[in-house]
């Protein structure tokens, strides 16, 4: 290398032939590139640019041999450029500064050219190197934001995770630090705000912006449209209201206010009123405000049955026995792979943890009346504060028969059915029998003698009537389920098989 000198820093004043405004342009909306302004520079001076971060990664231009040592120094910030003469180059390395206060450049801007540089080459360079110097730290602000949110977003969902296995003391634990007080309550609503997957992210922030920092959103694991927002405070369900009425194509439902152990169930009664906003022309619905088989059901004997059906896994380790019960309540709610995203964990775990309950319980989760059973016990269950749980019944010999066929029960069960006798078409016949076939529409048409897509176009048929979600496994389907079994459509499961070697044990069915 033929010579080599270092410079202080410089403030040069730009020449007037309009190099300085085209520069400027590159810190225009729109046109923040880095790669650009390099090579704009190359242009302007004719010759060649090259811009390489503090680790030496090319970030723009056309990579060139370079003194590693005079590199060194200009990005440890020992001299701030150097012009260097090797061959038949001329050479300008000047250092690009980090935006804060650390003592070495973030980037070092070099050009080289045939002949040397003159008073305007030397300036545009520098000035060059003050524009690539906000450009990056434009970059840097904007990524470290995008880190900032995404960290509260997975805090957010980490909170929501530990709700949901009812780990309430490590929920607030996590809020506590980044948002104080919204966890200092007993108990919450769980809303889910449903729109166009493209633009959830958008839904999101407003959901935010709504709320005033008064709700946990989380953008749900599992449904690429939807939005979660727990929060404690009345205000939230208006101000979402008037959210979805600014928003065509977007619907709210809501749960009643469960206590925050309670969040999965909070989230399966959201889950299940969004099914019914769907039908509704202000595209919002709230949970309470039907009539729900089990608010019909004597509740001493609702309570007694449930721990009845429930006691196998009292012998387990609370924390164990509180996993297996919410994986079980999302899991009959859902299918596993979104029980899984909620919960944060794989699918094969969840379909263990039932699998284990499913033992346990001596039930097969395969049928659907079973699978109604199992879920109104876990609910119930779950809905049991201490107070109620104090003066509970102990279990007893209750059968699930007993708990339908309350006179209540019965009343509610024909309404809701006896709307399907309205249609042309045989959708009560049609759906009674895929109920009894699980679910299975092939096997459901071979026993009705239909082909398997009339069943499907039945059932979906039977939805807007009932207003409820059916071909989605969930509260909604098993409300109905329950109603048949309540008329004696189909048959009373039999869910706990007795335990051998135990006289008193009931057999529920």
């Amino acid at each position: 290398m033929a010579g080599r000198a270092g410079e202080g820093p410089q403030q040069p004043a730009p020449h007037g032939d309009g190099w300085a405004e085209r520069l400027l342009d590159h810190l225009r909306p729109g046109a923040r590139d880095p790669r650009r302004v390099v090579a704009w520079l190359a242009g302007a001076v004719q010759g060649t640019g090259c811009l390489q971060g503090a680790d030496g990664r090319l970030l723009a231009g056309t990579p060139m041999p370079l003194d590693p040592v005079l590199v060194a120094d200009v990005v440890a910030g020992r001299i701030s450029a150097a012009a260097v003469q090797d061959g038949d180059r001329h050479l300008r390395l000047v250092a690009v500064r980090a935006p804060d206060t650390r003592p070495g450049a973030a980037g070092l801007l070099a050009v080289a050219r045939a002949t040397p540089f003159d008073r305007r080459a030397a300036d545009i360079v520098t000035h060059t190197a003050g524009v690539v110097e906000l450009l990056l730290r434009e970059r840097e602000l904007t990524t470290a934001g995008h880190r900032l949110r995404r960290a509260a977003a997975d805090l957010r969902l980490a909170i929501l995770q530990l709700l949901m296995v009812e780990d309430t003391v490590s929920a607030r634990r996590v809020a506590a630090g980044l948002w104080p007080g919204l966890l200092d309550t007993d108990s919450a609503c769980v809303y889910i705000v449903e729109g166009d997957p493209a633009d959830r992210d958008g839904l999101a922030e407003d959901c935010l912006d709504m709320t005033h920092g008064q709700a946990l959103v989380v953008r749900c694991p599992a449904m690429d449209g939807h939005v979660i927002v727990l929060s404690p405070a009345p205000a939230t369900a208006q101000r979402l209201r008037s959210l979805v009425d600014s928003r065509p194509g977007t619907f709210l439902g809501g749960s009643v206010r469960q206590s925050l152990a309670q969040t999965s169930t909070a989230y399966g009664q959201a889950v299940s009123a969004l099914a019914v906003a769907r039908f509704r022309p202000d595209q919002a619905a709230v949970y309470a405000e039907r009539t729900h088989p089990e608010r019909l059901m004597d509740p001493g004997a609702l309570h007694a049955w449930s721990a009845a059906v429930l006691r196998p896994l009292d012998t387990l380790p609370h924390h164990t026995r509180a996993e297996l019960l919410a994986t079980t309540r999302l899991g009959l709610e859902f299918t596993a792979v979104s029980a899984a995203k909620v919960l944060g964990v794989s699918r094969n775990t969840v379909r263990a943890r039932m699998d284990r309950v499913e033992t346990l319980l001596g039930a097969d989760f395969s049928d659907l009346t079973v699978r109604a059973a199992a879920h109104l016990a876990l609910n119930t269950q779950a809905a049991l504060t201490e107070e109620l749980a104090a003066t509970a019944p102990r279990p007893s010999a209750v059968r699930l028969g007993d708990l339908l066929a309350g006179p209540a029960l019965r009343a509610w069960a024909h309404d809701l059915l006896d709307r399907l006798d309205r249609d042309g078409r045989d959708l009560r016949g049609t759906l009674r029998a895929w109920i009894a076939a699980g679910g299975n529409a092939e096997r459901a048409a071979h026993d009705v003698g239909v082909h398997a897509q009339t069943v499907r176009e039945h059932v979906r048929g039977a939805e807007p009537v009932l207003e409820r979600q059916l071909l989605a496994a969930g509260t909604d389907l098993y409300e109905v389920v329950l109603a048949h079994l309540a008329l004696g459509d189909l048959a009373v499961p039999a869910l706990l098989r007795a335990n051998q070697g135990q006289p008193d044990s009931p057999v529920h069915g």
